[in-house]
């Protein structure tokens, strides 16, 4: 994906924007200088930008049993972390050449888990790791039919085999899910802020979704 420039500000400068490298993601070396909170401008300030630009991510949460369906999958920046590298998440992903969000979590829901949506209610829009990357991720809850899961929880395997994932599903309760996200047992950030939403929000979600 190629990025343009960076978006203009009246308290930027942007002196330089050089792209180094170009793979899966973007890396580029922006040089600028902004206004301070003292309304003088600062002196040159050089940072490394890691452009992943527009996600979307969606808890997928059945009203009628109060259950939510998580994903696991394995993570390799979160073993360099030096945390358990298999991480609980909800499906998300990147909006393809200028996706709509809704339609990128829909995409997403039925490739990992095999599941559809039909409700779709807004959580916000987070920037993720603003210390180095432009990631801006709009997340949503949405109404699904949980799966009968088996004895261990899991309902089931996904993932594009062309990309080599490998995704398992579970089903949780909610209330368990939200009492792991208070106590940080999940240290996923989009799967904690959507729990921690539902947990404020999750009866009058149940009452809107009747």
């Amino acid at each position: 994906m190629a990025f343009g420039p960076l978006p203009s500000h009246p308290d930027v400068q942007v002196l330089s924007d050089k792209v180094v490298w170009s793979g899966r993601f973007q890396l580029d070396v922006v040089t600028f200088r902004q206004r301070r909170f003292d309304g003088a401008m600062s002196g040159e300030r050089t940072w490394e930008l890691f452009r992943r630009g527009r996600a979307a991510a969606v808890l997928p949460y059945d009203p009628r049993t109060d259950q939510v369906v998580l994903i696991e999958q394995f993570r390799l920046p979160a073993l360099a972390a030096g945390m358990e590298p298999v991480m609980v998440e909800v499906p998300a992903g990147l909006c393809d050449g200028g996706e709509d969000a809704a339609a990128t979590v829909r995409r997403e829901i039925k490739e990992e888990m095999g599941l559809a949506t039909d409700l779709l209610e807004p959580i916000g829009d987070f920037v993720l790791t603003p210390g180095g990357s432009d990631e801006r991720c709009s997340m949503f809850v949405g109404r699904v039919q949980a799966p009968a899961p088996g004895p261990d929880g899991v309902a089931g395997n996904g993932g594009l085999a062309s990309e080599h994932e490998d995704i398992r599903a579970r089903v949780w309760p909610a209330a368990r899910a939200i009492d792991d996200a208070v106590a940080g047992r999940f240290p996923n950030s989009v799967t904690a802020i959507a729990l921690l939403w539902l947990g404020l929000r999750r009866e009058w979600l149940r009452a809107r979704w009747a």
